[in-house]
């Protein structure tokens, strides 16, 4: 199979030569304003189960998609084929729902003073030579690794290797066309531990844009099992008030619904929690949260947002302090505001620590709880509200003391930021938002 890169018929050069022929259909069709995305992607997947092939798939997909306005109405089309056929009739597709939709007055493109005039090159394009003979022997010798590490573990749920690479361009009537390659290679394990009757399930993954960057496979195995056997003899616990420490793959997420609640579209629909905050401190006065979306190798960097805008270095909190919104042209309109570079999501979110890792936050914890897992979905964006199932571990005198699970962690968000204690410099990377351990002083825990 050899590298997995796009064809040269669909590299970048053919993908941008594809939004040109689009653009100019849709000016031929006389549309005051029109946009063109079109992606290519490659990508491979070997699961291993117990030893054998489970699973192998290879996949090939490429798509367009064609925005037109007339005036301020709006009409959208897709497809899977790029052909010049396929293309002319989207585009026409496109032009007919646009003439049945009904005018919005803050839709159109992105201002054309704020596309990007350069594409930076982020180092984002690292293709994995594998095929797939090769990704079946990781995935194998990845159980493998975790299937060994101890008597206890006596099944698996499967080691996957997964690894893509995509090209995308887009392009506007203001002139404006960019591309760039990505790729993205994860491996992963799931296993199971038993002793006593007690069965307990756990997992680990490394994902890069480099796979140099990735873990080994049998560190990752190794991982997965560790995590699985710290999960036997889990006790319920009663219910109780005490402080509550977040992993770093869990902080991410805890941060995340900042995020979701300043989005643009939360704002504009009154729906967030954080309704008008901005220039309100919502975090402790040691908290920050960055955005800097040109990190090489970043998961989540981009040269440009979803309209073409120009992604640049922002503050979203400095010292506590909401700084403004994640706003996409159209958000920004709604609002009385102008584009972020967002239109597509938040890019490469920094929270600075101001303690060290694991070990620290949980001394300054004294007795409290662990988390390292989160089950549900229970966040209300619009009221803060937060209630999840939690499964962890139990600290007390600073140092774990036994697994817990069948429990509920509790509070408001507003409140539950406001009480953070600590952020540890142990930030995962595997992820858009950089963040390390959490600590937050006091949470109801529902226990027995």
């Amino acid at each position: 199979m050899g590298e997995l890169q796009a064809p040269q018929s669909l590299g970048q050069q053919a993908l941008e030569d594809i939004v040109a022929s689009a653009l100019d259909e849709a000016r031929a069709r006389g549309v005051d304003q029109a946009e063109v995305a079109v992606s290519h992607d490659i990508g491979l997947a070997a699961t291993a189960r117990l030893g054998d092939v489970e699973n192998l798939e290879y996949t090939n997909d490429r798509g367009i998609g064609i925005t037109v306005y007339l005036g301020s109405r709006k009409g959208s089309a897709s497809t899977s084929d790029i052909s010049g056929e396929a293309i002319r009739e989207a585009v026409g597709k496109a032009c007919t729902f646009a003439s049945y939709t009904a005018e919005d007055k803050y839709a159109g493109l992105a201002d054309a003073d704020r596309m990007c005039t350069r594409v930076p090159d982020l180092d984002l394009d690292h293709p994995w030579s594998l095929d797939a003979t090769a990704a079946i022997d990781l995935a194998i010798a990845c159980e493998a690794a975790a299937l060994g590490y101890d008597k206890r573990i006596s099944n698996s749920e499967g080691a996957t290797v997964w690894t893509n690479r995509g090209v995308r361009a887009y392009g506007n009537t203001h002139g404006f066309v960019g591309s760039y390659a990505k790729t993205s290679h994860t491996v992963s394990c799931a296993v199971l531990g038993n002793a006593d009757g007690d069965m307990e399930r756990d997992y680990y993954y490394s994902s890069a844009r480099d796979p140099a960057d990735l873990d080994s496979v049998e560190s990752i195995g190794v991982k997965a099992a560790t995590r699985a056997l710290q999960r036997l003899g889990a006790r319920k616990i009663k219910t109780t008030r005490a402080p509550v420490l977040f992993t770093p793959e869990l902080a991410r997420g805890f941060i995340g619904h900042v995020i979701g609640a300043i989005a643009g579209g939360a704002q504009y629909r009154r729906s967030s929690f954080l309704l008008d905050a901005a220039g309100e401190k919502i975090f402790p006065a040691f908290i920050s949260i960055a955005e800097r979306p040109h990190i090489p190798k970043g998961l989540a960097s981009v040269p440009y947002d979803g309209e073409g805008v120009a992604t640049y270095d922002r503050d979203i909190v400095t010292d506590g302090v909401l700084q403004g919104y994640v706003l996409s042209s159209y958000s920004a309109r709604r609002l009385g505001l102008e584009t972020t570079a967002n239109a597509g999501g938040a890019q490469n979110l920094i929270v600075p620590g101001n303690a060290e890792g694991m070990e620290t936050l949980l001394a300054e914890m004294g007795t409290g709880l662990l988390v390292e897992e989160l089950i549900g979905q229970g966040v209300n964006t619009v009221t803060g509200d937060y209630s999840r199932g939690a499964v962890g571990r139990w600290v007390e005198d600073g140092e774990i003391s036994y697994p817990v699970h069948e429990i509920t962690i509790a509070g408001n968000l507003r409140d539950l930021y406001a009480r953070i204690v600590a952020v540890g410099r142990d930030q995962d990377l595997r992820g858009g938002i950089r963040c390390g351990s959490i600590l937050v002083d006091g949470m109801t825990i529902a226990g027995s």
